[in-house]
Parts: C-alpha cells; sequence; structure tokens
C-alpha cells in the first residue's frame, strides 16, 4: 500500500470512500441525522478544498483508493477508510503520514474523534482534552471527542 498526495482527479473516488464508511459504519453509533450531516459535509466542493490546500492523501491499494487523510495545521480533520480494509493498520498508516507532516511545524496534533475512532486513537497515544457538541436536525445532538497526541520533533 502507497500513501499519496491526493489530486482532483480522485474526487469522486474520495467521495465514494469516504461516504461508503460514514454509511456503513457511522450508522451503527449514531442516528440517520448525524449520518446525513456528515455525508452532506463531506461533498465535492469540501472534498476538492482539501486537495486544493495540499494536505489531502489518498491511501492506494494496487491503484483503488481505500482510505484518506486530511489536515489543516496540527488538526487532523480526517480519516477514512473503508471498512474492508479497517482492523488492517490502514487507519494506523495513514495517522503516522499526517502526523509525520505535523510534527514538521508543530509539537502537538489535534483531532475531532467520532465515536468509531476514539479507541484507535487513544491506541496511538490521543489523550481526551475536551467534549464537543454539535446540534442537528430534529434535536439531535452530535457528541465527540477532542483529543490530542503530543508529537517527537
Amino acid at each position: 500500500m502507497i500513501y499519496t498526495m491526493a489530486a482532483s482527479v480522485m474526487a469522486e473516488d474520495i467521495q465514494n470512500v469516504l461516504h461508503t464508511t460514514i454509511k456503513m459504519v457511522y450508522s451503527k453509533y449514531y442516528p440517520k441525522e448525524v449520518v446525513d450531516f456528515f455525508c452532506k459535509h463531506h461533498n465535492r466542493e469540501h472534498i476538492l478544498e482539501g486537495i486544493a490546500s495540499g494536505n489531502m492523501g489518498v491511501l492506494l491499494d494496487d491503484q483503488r483508493i481505500v482510505g484518506t487523510g486530511c489536515f489543516d495545521h496540527n488538526h487532523i480533520t480526517g480519516v477514512y477508510v473503508l471498512p474492508c480494509y479497517q482492523n488492517h493498520g490502514c487507519g494506523s498508516y495513514i495517522l503516522d503520514c499526517l502526523e509525520t507532516e505535523i510534527a514538521k511545524n508543530s509539537s502537538a496534533a489535534i483531532l475531532d474523534a467520532s465515536l468509531p475512532a476514539v479507541f484507535l486513537y487513544e491506541h496511538r497515544g490521543y489523550k481526551t482534552v475536551g467534549h464537543g457538541a454539535l446540534e442537528l436536525e430534529n434535536d439531535v445532538k452530535l457528541v465527540y471527542e477532542i483529543m490530542e497526541k503530543k508529537l517527537r520533533n
């Protein structure tokens, strides 16, 4: 597997990875309103902005995009891996790549962790430093962990 910078021609495939993962994984943890929120958030325009920033990458398995990661300064804004590739080290590999880039300019990485990802992040040394909540449709609340990890420079 190879992790490489994302290109605009990959936007549709990246969106498919995001939406497939969100629908299959998040629906086990969150109500429909949260799943819909994340799918709307990860639209083509948002993905193209991430690609244009130069901070979005993709994990390739024989030229197939199976995961993606993105950061903004020292904030990891997303790590997604297709469900059939989860629990095989793909998320950790993407995080290794993101943390390496962040460590060039910062001594810590922060992220907003979804319920399904908290254990992965804790296992990698992230600590909860706060909690966030976002009000969605139908009085549904999206609650998440704000996590931080000290990085070695």
